[in-house]
């Protein structure tokens, strides 16, 4: 054997009651498990780890990464690795960079630069998925990448690519592209599709475009990730809108951050839980993520009414420089309530500027907009548009409309599982990008007791794998892939604070993906064990 984990904590990601035991690793797999007390000889190795007692758990599973550039660009990417995720999800939200054209690549390089930035130290030489997947197995010289990574195809980017920034339904012919796209993504490895129904252009798809591509997603075996219309006002019928395009199309459905925010939302999570639970009931193939947090993080642009941005972001630029346009806006965002921001009036005080790309607007990072316009003696909106303009659209936000009773009992649902949705870039990031996974684990099973630990885990390991049809992972069992995290279940927590959200976290010593260790003693190792996991069903 390579490796004995003698005398772990073992919670295998099942959900039962942890048991003590020896787990032995040899060429990249659980090899055996010896349970205390079990007849016969305990495993031995070349290698043994004494684990006195800390828990040894599968690696958990990040099911909305936003580390699309982020593993090309960062050998280390402690952010995740330091947290014990063995695996990210990209794609996310509608909008990433593959499939493309070199006139979508620009296109979309522009659009997410607030969440990746702009890409200007990373070689594009891919162009479809199955290119960017197999850049990410050769990246940083055939080494690999950080962690493990699955790729969903971006709807967004599909319908820019086929259809550009109009807002209209597509043509046949259109439709049909996007069709080709969605299913030769599929075959070269994706996992299923994304959505970003609040982003521009994803979100001019109608009704019957969405049920197209999610027939082919599921001819493919695939899920579907959506970032549905609204997390705000009419927060509920976005919900049923996604469910109802699911079960016609027979396509799996899977809610991306699935939460309910603002005022008019807070305590109303039981309404939604009852309707997942009405679908499932009724043979419906649902799951959902969410990050243990209250705020939001997402661009200032994207708080934009979607005609704002008809025509890519010059076209928004130009209409934010004319005074009559940027009036109208205004009145959209402060009076009526944008669909960018969920249908619901902007309060200013709840939009905090957590990164810029121009050094010279450094100083309204970690400020309200609402405070930096007191500060000027202004009106918000005079702020916004400013940022947006020298900015070039490139600032990041958190949006504090959340609600701790609605997180609490979304997490508590059976098919609930993890991500961080985060946002690496940035001089003041959300916590979650870096704290996600030791937050759930620290501050809400072993402090609040919201979750046991043992379901804690299954929630971010065996829950996670199942949707992603992973037949050799999210579970300690002999014969499954060797990702594995040992934690101290009386000291794990998150080290991301909102004042300081790069601080690792406590708690989590040892990491391994395909038994390498990719931390160890706490501290990152230079290996690069991670490579793209691609779908068995194509």
């Amino acid at each position: 054997m390579d490796l004995v984990i003698r005398d772990a904590r073992v919670i295998d990601g099942g959900g039962g009651p942890s048991f003590r035991a020896d787990v032995a690793v040899d060429g990249g797999r659980i090899a055996a498990i010896h349970p205390e007390g079990s007849p016969g000889r305990r495993p031995t190795a070349r290698r043994t780890l004494e684990a006195d007692g800390l828990a040894l758990a599968p690696g958990f599973i990040d099911m909305h990464a936003h580390s699309d550039l982020a593993l090309l660009r960062d050998p280390d990417h402690s952010a995740k690795a330091a947290q014990g995720v063995t695996l990210e999800v990209l794609g996310q939200d509608g909008l990433s960079y593959a499939p493309v054209d070199d006139r979508t690549l620009a296109e979309v390089r522009r659009t997410i630069a607030g969440w990746n930035g702009g890409g200007e130290d990373v070689d594009f030489d891919w162009r479809t998925v199955g290119e960017y997947l197999d850049r990410l197995d050769r990246n940083f010289g055939g080494e690999g990448i950080a962690v493990n990574a699955a790729y969903l195809v971006p709807q967004g980017t599909v319908r820019m690519y086929a259809v550009g920034w109009e807002d209209r339904p597509a043509t046949g012919a259109e439709l049909d592209r996007m069709r080709e796209l969605v299913a030769q993504g599929m075959r070269e490895g994706a996992v299923g599709m994304s959505s970003g129904l609040t982003y521009t252009p994803g979100m001019y798809a109608d009704d019957a475009e969405l049920t197209e591509l999610c027939r082919v997603v599921a001819e493919h075996g695939g899920y579907w990730c959506p970032h549905h219309r609204s997390y705000g006002a009419g927060a509920l019928e976005a919900y049923e809108e996604m469910v109802r395009i699911t079960r016609k199309a027979g396509c799996a459905l899977h809610l991306a951050h699935a939460t309910m925010n603002f005022k008019v939302n807070e305590g109303r999570a039981p309404e939604l839980l009852d309707l997942l639970d009405r679908a499932l009931d009724e043979g419906a193939d649902i799951s959902l993520d969410t990050y243990p947090y209250t705020p939001g993080c997402t661009t200032l642009v994207a708080m934009l009414p979607s005609w704002a941005s008809e025509g890519g972001p010059e076209s928004t630029l130009t209409r934010l420089a004319d005074p009559t346009a940027a009036a109208r806006i205004r009145h959209d965002l402060e009076v009526t309530g944008s669909d960018g921001c969920h249908g619901v009036p902007i309060d200013w005080d709840t939009i905090e500027i957590s990164g810029v790309t121009a050094p010279g607007l450094a100083g309204y990072v970690g400020r309200t907009v609402a405070a930096s316009a007191r500060e000027h003696g202004e009106e918000p909106w005079a702020t916004a548009r400013r940022l947006l303009t020298e900015d070039r659209l490139g600032s990041t936000i958190l949006q504090h409309v959340g609600h701790e009773e609605n997180v609490r009992r979304i997490m508590r649902h059976r098919v609930h599982t993890g991500g961080s949705d985060g946002i690496l870039r940035g001089d003041k990031p959300h916590p979650r990008a870096y704290g996600t996974f030791p937050h759930y684990l620290g501050a809400y099973a072993r402090e609040l007791g919201v979750l046991t630990l043992e379901e804690c885990v299954a929630h971010l390991t065996s829950r996670p794998a199942a949707r992603l049809r992973l037949t050799d992972r999210g579970l300690v069992r002999a014969g499954y892939r060797a990702d594995l995290v040992l934690f101290d279940p009386s000291t794990v927590a998150a080290g991301s604070t909102f004042e300081a959200p790069r601080t690792l976290p406590v708690g989590v010593r040892h990491v391994l993906i395909d038994g390498r260790f990719v931390v160890e003693d706490g501290r990152r190792t230079q290996v690069l064990a991670g490579r793209s996991v691609r779908s068995t069903t194509r």
